[in-house]
């Protein structure tokens, strides 16, 4: 599965790199919201909550659909270079027209897989529309039914209401943060984007991250995204400024955000190097490649032995009662998955569990979720 951004004919200045605020900020609510999915950002997180106070604590709560299992395609950029102030990112939201607004504002699922559009029109006029928004925030809970109905009676106060939110979470806590990661994220982005210009897309995306690549095929030039998640998008839509944007996060490891939803100017947030990130998992067909050759008994058996010593087929075959064919085929597939180290001595061919790659596994597994 992945996510794919269609750019065939897209002229190269039109990928653009950029910190915004208002991504960066919903992403340090989603950590306030999330702090499991970011144990390096654990102790930031404990201390600003316990400096925020009780009323705008509750109102974060109330809110935390828009940043919490999915991200908001309001909480990212709106046009193709995103503003350096908060404010102007909040204006351009504001320009949003209300049926488009409450959509993406209704985008509630937990599973992170977008739920927008499935009865084809607007929960502002459309019946079937609203029961469906009805009905997921129904299954989120009581709070978050009382703050669609709210919304879908009187847009209006409800958008002002969460602007007036963000302002005081940028008061409260995020002029701070801002100031402290906007150099960090404004020199990141400058590197991909002469990255961009002297090496060309391909590079430029694998700085971003191993999982983001270029595909040409017969059906024409594409971003891929390598998520376990399904979508398409393009980046030349009518009515859109042609383009993508890519925006760098301070707070954004493990995931990477890409929002796709028709009508929306494609925005792919990653995160920044840090000293608590390390090297992704890799793509997901090689996470779920390394699970199924360890699931299996008889591999499980072997790497028991071969976390202790490195053996070659023959040892393995006599010790486990095995034929030699057999170990071969498993130690193979053991190989391919990037979990065995060998060495040669004479005619000889030792194995050896990969012991950091399949301590790992959890760790990258739980990331593989989570991007």
């Amino acid at each position: 599965m992945s996510v794919t951004i269609d750019i065939a004919g897209l002229p190269q200045e039109r990928i653009v790199f950029g910190p915004s605020p208002l991504a960066e900020l919903s992403a340090a609510l989603h950590v306030l919201s999330e702090p499991g999915h970011h144990p390096g950002l654990h102790g930031w997180a404990t201390t600003t909550a316990a400096g925020l106070a009780p009323d705008l604590l509750s109102r974060m709560s109330e809110a935390e659909f828009l940043w919490r299992s999915t991200r908001s395609d309001i909480l990212l950029p709106q046009g193709p270079m995103p503003p350096a102030a908060l404010a102007a990112e909040l204006d351009a939201m504001d320009e949003l027209d209300d049926e488009t607004y409450v959509e993406a504002a209704l985008e509630i699922n937990a599973s992170g897989c977008a739920l927008r559009g499935d009865s084809g029109g607007s929960p502002l006029v459309d019946e079937a529309a609203r029961k469906s928004a009805l009905e997921r925030a129904s299954a989120r809970g009581p709070r978050q039914l009382d703050f669609a109905h709210h919304l879908l009676r009187d847009p209006a106060a409800v958008r002002t209401w969460i602007r007036r939110l963000l302002e005081d979470c940028e008061e409260a806590f995020f002029a701070d943060v801002w100031q402290r990661v906007r150099p960090q994220l404004a020199a990141d982005a400058r590197e991909k984007t002469e990255l961009l210009r002297r090496k060309g897309l391909t590079d430029a995306l694998h700085a971003v991250s191993p999982t983001v690549t270029i595909r040409d095929d017969a059906r024409g030039r594409r971003i891929h995204v390598d998520k376990l998640a399904r979508g398409r998008t393009e980046a030349a839509q009518p009515g859109v400024d042609p383009g993508v944007t890519f925006v760098p996060s301070a707070f954004g490891w493990p995931h990477l955000v890409v929002r796709y939803a028709p009508g929306w100017r494609p925005v792919v947030e990653y995160p920044v190097a840090t000293p608590e990130v390390r090297p992704g998992p890799g793509t997901s067909a090689l996470m779920e490649k390394r699970l199924a050759a360890v699931a299996h008994p008889a591999r499980t058996r072997l790497c028991w032995a071969l976390a202790r010593a490195p053996y070659t087929t023959g040892e393995l075959a006599k010790g486990f009662g095995m034929t030699a064919p057999e170990v071969s085929r498993h130690l193979k597939a053991l190989r391919e998955a990037g979990l065995l180290t060998t060495r040669r001595h004479g005619r000889y061919v030792q194995y050896q569990l990969d012991v950091p790659v399949v301590a790992r596994l959890g760790s990258d597994f739980l990331e593989s979720l989570l991007r």
